[in-house]
């Protein structure tokens, strides 16, 4: 894998580590750094404007250990499949395959129908979640930032890789749809995370006490995520 700097120069260090490794250029840090792309599973390498070849091998080698480690512990990949239970929007539902049918998916009663061939199971039950998240989200954002007074001008979702959510200056709120597979105490903590930034752009103590003012429970719903979110990326 070639390294373009900012100079314009080029070298490949794949070779000289062992391994493929994604290499993003960037202006604004002034050091190394590593972190593992969860969907892509591969180690990225961010570098600064002025990076040497042998600077950039030697930061790998060094961290190495941890980028194994790193690797080994992601979950393993899943496909949404006939027969799985999964957790949507805090209620479980079982995703019922029904090859005969029309209508792409639907929920019927606890039974998450999808039409069509087998093979495409995964991506539509991956595009339905993302489709009600919008809504989903947006009507409990909207209910949340409407009792702190703030205003909410949007809700995106996104397939985000390492962020749940994120707040924009605009009063935009980006989610990651793999949310919506979490248990709802969880649901409820991040939504009301990104909602607290609308009225604090830091991670204060006042942004805190937002969160638990209209999540109380929020401490459950962080820890949660804490032992448990890496699970909900092995959908990808």
């Amino acid at each position: 894998m070639k390294i373009t700097l900012l100079t314009g120069k080029t070298f490949d260090i794949s070779a000289e580590v062992g391994m493929d490794i994604k290499v993003i250029r960037s202006d604004k840090s002034g050091k190394l750094i590593l972190r593992i792309d969860s969907k892509e599973r591969i180690p990225v390498l961010s570098i600064p404007r002025f990076c040497s070849q042998r600077r950039a091998v030697k930061f790998v080698n060094e961290n190495m250990d941890w980028i194994l480690k790193s690797l080994a512990n992601l979950p393993e990949i899943k496909k949404f499949s006939d027969g799985e239970t999964i957790s949507l929007f805090g209620k479980n539902v079982i995703i019922s395959h029904r090859p005969q049918d029309k209508g792409g998916v639907w929920l019927e009663n606890n039974l998450l129908c999808v039409s069509g061939e087998a093979e495409f199971i995964h991506r539509r039950v991956r595009d339905y979640i993302r489709r009600r998240a919008g809504d989903e989200f947006y009507v409990r954002s909207k209910k949340l930032a409407e009792k702190i007074g703030c205003r909410l001008n949007g809700v995106v979702i996104k397939d985000t890789k390492s962020r749940w959510g994120s707040c924009s200056s605009l009063n935009n709120i980006n989610y990651s749809w793999r949310i919506a597979l979490a248990p709802d105490f969880v649901i409820d903590y991040l939504l009301a995370h990104e909602v607290s930034h609308l009225k604090h752009h830091d991670h204060s103590a006042a942004f805190w006490e937002c969160v638990a003012e209209l999540c109380p429970e929020w401490s459950r719903g962080n820890s949660w995520l804490r032992r448990n979110g890496k699970s909900l990326y092995a959908y990808l």
